[in-house]
């Protein structure tokens, strides 16, 4: 048995730490290690960017359908202004993009690649201005997360931990 105030070894039935001299209460006492806050936070924030691609890239489907049904006629036909048909074509291609680097941001912060928590917090500058609700909210919580100079720590030790349990 230690102390759990200062660590030294107590014998069984002693009352008062004799290093520290603070009193040594009876019982089991478990401790774990405290998690920090990237450790914590950082699996939750691969799932949610994975999760939020995904929605990303059904987006682009939908829109490079409709792009491709509706939109094509042409304006002697009754259609819609011809610009319509190439802009959503474009904004699906800009959707799919973002789509694929979530993805990669997503995938990488579960296995604690090195360059994913840049990645991360460059998607979640964009989300918060341009993937409203979601990516915002999103974004803020990459944001609390990851961009702290103690969390680049925490991460990089992360990291380096993970990548010597690979090896």
């Amino acid at each position: 048995m230690f102390c759990d105030g200062c660590g030294a070894a107590l014998q069984a039935g002693q009352e008062f730490c004799g290093q520290c001299g603070k009193q040594v209460k009876e019982g089991v006492h478990l401790a774990y290690p405290r998690a920090n806050r990237v450790q914590e936070h950082v699996r939750l924030l691969g799932i949610f960017w994975i999760a939020l691609s995904a929605l990303n890239t059904l987006q682009a489907g939908v829109c490079y359908v409709i792009a491709n049904t509706v939109f094509l006629r042409p304006p002697e036909a009754g259609g819609p202004p011809p610009f319509l048909h190439p802009m959503l074509v474009l904004l699906a291609g800009v959707l799919l993009a973002k789509a694929i680097v979530g993805f990669a941001a997503g995938w990488g912060l579960l296995q604690r690649e090195p360059w994913a928590r840049v990645v991360a917090l460059f998607l979640a500058f964009l989300a918060m201005f341009f993937d409203v609700p979601f990516g915002a909210a999103l974004g803020i919580y990459t944001l609390w997360v990851l961009l702290p100079a103690k969390s680049e720590q925490e991460y990089e030790a992360q990291v380096r931990s993970f990548g010597a349990r690979r090896s």
